[in-house]
């Protein structure tokens, strides 16, 4: 395992600092990379979606910054973490493998877990497998059960793309593509999104900062997107606190969903909807940190 201490962002203005973390994937065959941001309270864990990277949680990093340990990994595949030259390593059980050897590595017990979408799927198989580590969660717009017409759209634009020209045009296609589900985002808002979903190629081109073999794993069904029977794993956490944060426009969690999680597990658990936010809220948004908070401060973090 090799550790850059470097400080990536400035310390006294700005962004907080963290610290770069390079570890070996649980296969043994990856280098996969993590942003730590130190703190004094307990130690989170912050798994980012299908598409995204660790760059995805900089704005809720900066309001959690001091407060906790923040553990942010790229998963295999993205940002600045090995691909897989097998794409069948992309499934949610192989990042889940990678996560323990993260947090292994790491030698962190008693800690929370925050996942959007994909990683909240990955933070609900983590805290069935080792109930004991893990004392909290909170899920961004994602649930035991996915809605079909959301993956359906998710599959439409994953996958292979000539690259950008500019950040310009980059930010031109996140908005083709997410616009509906992002009400209020201005010019700023779909150039910033897109310098966290995209990387500058050596050329100066500008590409997704993910591997499209990941697209592979959602060809055909749902199967290898989303572990089969996860209402019977939500059913084994019923004793641990949990948040769920919800695009009030979202097509991959219904409110049905979030009713039946709660008749499923109906002590410790809270549920709120971020207006205008569709699949997924930033987790910036003023009512999203607000629950995020209080969730957090019931808790006694």
């Amino acid at each position: 395992m090799a550790e850059d201490n470097r400080q990536a962002a400035p310390a006294s203005s700005g962004p907080p600092a963290y610290r770069d973390h390079v570890y070996r994937s649980a296969d043994n065959r990856l280098d996969l990379y993590a942003r730590i941001y130190d703190g004094e309270g307990s130690p989170l864990l912050l798994m980012h979606g299908l598409t995204r990277n660790s760059g995805d949680f900089e704005a809720l990093a900066e309001h959690l910054a001091g407060q906790y340990q923040l553990i942010i990994p790229d998963q295999r595949g993205r940002g600045r973490s090995d691909y897989d030259p097998d794409p069948e390593n992309y499934t949610p059980a192989v990042y889940v493998e990678d996560m323990f050897a993260l947090i292994d590595g790491l030698k962190l017990e008693n800690m929370g877990m925050i996942g959007t979408s994909m990683g909240g799927l990955m933070a609900i198989m983590m805290a069935a497998m080792a109930p004991a580590r893990f004392d909290s969660l909170i899920l961004n717009d994602i649930g035991p059960a996915v809605e079909a017409a959301g993956l359906a759209r998710i599959q439409s634009y994953i996958g292979r793309m000539e690259p950008f020209d500019s950040w310009q045009q980059a930010a031109d296609h996140s908005r083709s593509v997410h616009g509906e589900f992002m009400i209020g985002f201005e010019a700023q808002d779909w150039l910033a999104f897109a310098r966290h979903t995209c990387q500058e190629l050596p050329d100066g081109e500008i590409s997704f900062a993910y591997d499209p073999a990941i697209s592979e794993g959602l060809s055909g069904s749902e199967q290898s997107a989303v572990p089969p029977d996860l209402w019977a794993t939500w059913d084994i956490l019923s004793a641990l606190p949990v948040l769920v944060v919800r695009g009030a426009l979202s097509d991959i969690l219904s409110p049905a969903t979030v009713a039946q999680m709660k008749r499923r597990h109906p002590e410790n658990f809270r549920a709120v909807d971020i207006e205008n936010r569709g699949h997924t809220p930033m987790l910036d948004e003023p009512d999203a940190l607000a629950a995020i908070d209080s969730f957090y401060k019931e808790l006694g973090h």
